[in-house]
């Protein structure tokens, strides 16, 4: 990433992320040009703020014509590093952790599962796919092994914060977060929460106000 892309807000990053999807939605329809407005119509938001989005990665659109999907598409793919491929580790083979191990759209993406970590007797060393399950306590050993990127949590609260401070101590610099519990990580470690119950508790206000 240069320098110019290099200070994206978050918020930003998230918006790029979503404008990738409908230009890969108007590709597969043919759709050779777009305008900031029907980025926005699907987006929900205004043409001011694609265009204030966009205006991140340098000037592509042009008045009148509005931006080509296939070069808009290719520079969102490279902004937001899906020219590559990811390695990556995934600990906890539970439940959510198999739900996410056969979740086809990451390897789409470049993300790739190589390893897998649990610390149930009865998994280790079995199968997961095409990959052997090892245990916690080789959890050093194959992320410099595997030369792993990125790890995703799906393990029981109690024990994620200890993983995960082997997991940076490892090198390991980017983190996305499963379990139920807020992990303390080193500002240079990229941090991403999935919570569920969140996302409930928010839809969960939004029916209760339409009650009173």
């Amino acid at each position: 990433m240069n320098e110019f892309t290099s200070r994206i807000p978050d918020a930003t990053v998230r918006r790029l992320s979503l404008y990738l999807r409908f230009l890969e939605d108007f590709e597969r329809l043919g759709v050779t040009s777009v305008a900031s407005v029907a980025l926005a119509e699907r987006g929900g938001t205004t043409a001011a703020q694609v265009r204030k989005d966009l205006s991140h990665l340098g000037s592509y659109g042009k008045r009148g014509l509005g931006y080509s999907v296939a070069e808009l598409t290719g520079v969102l793919r490279g902004v937001l590093g899906l020219d590559c491929v990811w390695r990556v580790a995934l600990l906890g083979a539970g439940r959510i952790g198999t739900a996410l191990f056969e979740y086809e759209p990451f390897r789409r993406r470049g993300f790739h599962i190589t390893t897998v970590i649990d610390n149930d007797p009865c998994k280790v060393g079995t199968g997961l796919g095409s990959i052997r399950i090892r245990g916690q306590h080789e959890l050093e050993d194959a992320l410099c092994e595997d030369r792993i990127d990125l790890v995703i949590v799906a393990v029981p609260a109690p024990v994620a914060q200890g993983l995960v401070d082997r997991v940076v101590a490892a090198g390991v610099k980017a983190v996305l977060n499963y379990a139920p519990v807020q992990l303390r990580l080193p500002a240079d470690v990229a941090l991403r929460n999935v919570s569920m119950l969140v996302e409930l508790e928010s839809l969960s206000y939004a029916l209760a106000r339409h009650r009173t």
